[in-house]
């Protein structure tokens, strides 16, 4: 059976409602996203889908060369997936891509996980939401919680999910993109 790697990434990007996350939960990093390569190019969340508003939030395909992620902690994490997992995650994703304009920001959502209340609201998700749900409908993970529930610090407690990489996020995609370039030069 032929295996892929998916990639969590989770990250501490210093925005107001990320410091306000932290306040709470006391942990580092306190927004998650799901990513299907290793360079970070196809990396999807909930989040906000402008950087100069951040009232104004949904699905997004996040870019990991604007201002907010190049000054990002982060932790990388990969797990294995079949080609059909992996295939279908990419199908699930591309349905919400695909209708992005119908999906929102689950700031209720937020609420109801400080009070460990899950609030769910149709096309609405935060961003450790929806990925507990990718992973969750693929089969990929279990949780003994409800995705609504999920904060982005329980990703790192999943036995399967290696550690991939710790540190400055722009220095991991320097690196990567270093890499590459010498492989290709070789």
């Amino acid at each position: 059976m032929t295996m892929k790697k998916a990639y969590i990434l989770l990250t501490d990007t210093g925005t107001v409602l990320t410091r306000c996350i932290k306040l709470f939960t006391k942990k580092p990093y306190n927004h998650a996203s799901l990513a299907l390569d290793i360079d970070l190019n196809e990396v999807y969340s909930f989040g906000r889908k402008s950087a100069s508003n951040p009232f104004n939030g949904g699905f997004v395909k996040e870019d990991m060369n604007t201002k907010i992620f190049q000054q990002a902690n982060c932790a990388l994490y990969s797990f294995e997936v079949t080609e059909k997992q992996y295939n279908d995650i990419k199908q699930f994703i591309k349905s919400f891509e695909n209708q992005k304009e119908d999906y929102n920001y689950n700031i209720l959502g937020l609420f109801g996980f400080i009070f460990n209340k899950p609030i769910g609201r149709k096309n609405s998700y935060f961003c450790s939401q929806f990925v507990a749900t990718v992973l969750k409908e693929n089969e990929v993970a279990q949780f003994e919680k409800t995705p609504a529930l999920i904060a982005p610090h329980d990703f790192q407690q999943i036995s399967n999910f290696q550690l991939v990489f710790e540190g400055n996020l722009k220095n991991y995609l320097n690196d990567t993109t270093e890499l590459a370039f010498n492989l290709v030069a070789s």
